[in-house]
Order: structure tokens, then C-alpha cells, then sequence
């Protein structure tokens, strides 16, 4: 794919990506696919993912008390559970707004790990990395930030969370649909957003502008971007995926660059 070579022009040392079909089939890659990036945030759907086995597997219920009072692994999921975004700490009551949370993800693992008795980085690679074969890629930390993977192992990711394997497609329907509807919040890097809408894991594109995906993206699209420089979009209705990973955190370049990438890749592929 000629859109894909876009990536040429960012102001990065190192780039790579991917568009993906359901079906697995690779449309187009450029850039070193074989190289580890740190995914910053880009962990949050795989460690969803993983969070989302557990739950088919009878580990955990999706409604059970887990954080803080009041609050359930859905909320921690889906960014309602009124834990801070940096710190352990409730700034609001569960469900009452969407206050976007790395430590509501770092919760969430360690109520995984509980539970199963295998901590979450395994949890991870047993539940998710390793059936897909996604070799490549690691969590050295956090589940809200710390993973490191590359664009050939995300484009196999792309293609389960398209048409799932590991999981009842019901399931991930429902991690792409609007958790507590309606709730105002801030997309880090993108500003207020009313409605902040999210799912289980996945930032669900809708009406939001500004927003890092394209203007010609579906409302359907669901993904999510990192600070490291990094994105995983899903559009539904175009039926593809596509992976962009650098080297530089994310900023003015990115918000400049992101969007105008995605719109060609769209435009190529009708």
C-alpha cells in the first residue's frame, strides 16, 4: 500500500506499519515490522484482551467488586471506576465520569493475578501472546503502559480482536460497545470530550474531534493510541485494521501527522 509509505515523512528516527484484514490478510506493511517498540498505552487493549479470558474462563466476573468501593472490573475496564489517572487514589464515584486511568489498569491486573494466581504479565503471555504467537512482545511492568511489541505481532492481535479465536465474538462485540453511555471526560492529548465514550478496554472513535484517528473514520472505529508514539485502530465498517509504532512520544507531530495518515489509508482502500 502506497499510503503506507507516509510514514517516510514523520519527524521519527524509526517507524512501522501495518493495514490488516479480519481474515489476517496483509494489505501492506512498510518500516522494520520486526522491530520492538514500547507500546505506552497501546498495552491497555492487550491486557484487556487478556482481562476478557479470564472472564470466559470463570477467573473473574466482569461485575464483581474489584478497585475501589462501588467499583467492578467493567469499571476498571472501561475508565469509570474514579481512580486518578497516575495514582491510587478515587477522585470521583464509580460510573459517575469517565476519568481516563493508568492505575485503574494496574488494579485491574493485580485483581487478575489474585484471582487466577498467576501474575498478570504471564497471565498475559499464557491467555493471549502465545496462542497468537506474538513472540515478540512482552509486559515488563505496568498492564496500563509497559508493554513492548512490533508491528508483525499487533497485526496478528488486529486480526483476533477482527475475527476472535480466543474469545466468543459476543464478547468482544461487547468490548466495542459503550460502557456507561454518555459519560463527559478528556482524551489525553485530545482534550474534553462530551460524550468520552469508551468500551471494555477500547477507545471507541464515535463523534470526538479533535481525535487521532481519521475524519473519514467510522464512528464504529475502536483502538487506542500511546504516548510513546504509537496507534492500533479497528475500523468495522472499512473491515481493516492498521498498526503505526515509532520511536518518538507522542505530540504536536503526531496529532499533525496521525490523522492525514489514516484518511489515505482509507482512501487507498476504497
Amino acid at each position: 500500500m502506497e499510503s503506507l509509505r507516509i510514514i517516510d515523512t514523520w519527524p521519527v528516527t524509526t517507524a512501522a506499519a501495518a493495514v490488516v484484514r479480519a481474515d489476517g490478510t496483509v494489505l501492506g506493511t512498510h518500516g522494520p515490522a520486526d522491530h520492538r517498540f514500547p507500546l505506552a498505552s497501546v498495552t491497555k487493549p492487550l491486557a484487556a484482551y487478556a482481562a476478557l479470558v479470564a472472564y470466559e474462563e470463570g477467573a473473574v466476573e466482569l461485575d464483581e467488586p474489584a478497585g475501589p468501593e462501588g467499583s467492578t472490573v467493567r469499571h476498571l475496564l472501561a475508565h469509570t471506576s474514579g481512580l486518578a489517572f497516575d495514582e491510587h487514589r478515587v477522585t470521583a464515584p464509580p460510573g459517575n465520569r469517565r476519568l481516563y486511568s493508568n492505575a485503574g489498569f494496574e488494579v485491574l491486573g493485580d485483581h487478575i493475578a489474585k484471582a487466577s494466581g498467576i501474575p498478570f504479565a504471564e497471565y498475559l503471555r499464557q491467555a493471549v501472546l502465545e496462542p497468537l504467537a506474538m513472540t515478540s512482545t512482552t509486559l515488563d511492568g505496568s498492564p496500563a503502559r509497559d508493554g513492548v511489541s512490533t508491528v508483525a505481532d499487533l497485526v496478528r492481535f488486529a486480526a483476533e480482536v477482527q475475527a476472535p479465536r480466543l474469545l466468543d465474538p459476543r464478547t468482544v462485540l461487547e468490548a466495542q460497545t459503550v460502557v456507561h453511555p454518555g459519560l463527559k471526560g478528556v482524551l489525553p492529548g485530545y482534550g474534553h470530550q462530551s460524550p468520552n465514550d469508551w468500551g471494555l478496554g477500547f477507545e471507541i472513535r464515535d463523534a470526538k474531534s479533535p481525535h487521532w484517528t481519521g475524519n473519514t473514520s467510522s464512528p464504529a472505529t475502536f483502538g487506542h493510541f500511546g504516548q510513546s508514539g504509537t496507534f492500533l485502530w479497528i475500523d468495522p465498517v472499512a473491515g481493516v485494521a492498521c498498526v503505526a509504532l515509532t520511536d518518538r512520544a507522542f505530540g504536536p507531530w503526531a496529532a499533525e501527522a496521525w490523522t492525514p495518515f489514516t484518511d489515505a489509508v482509507l482512501a487507498e482502500l476504497s
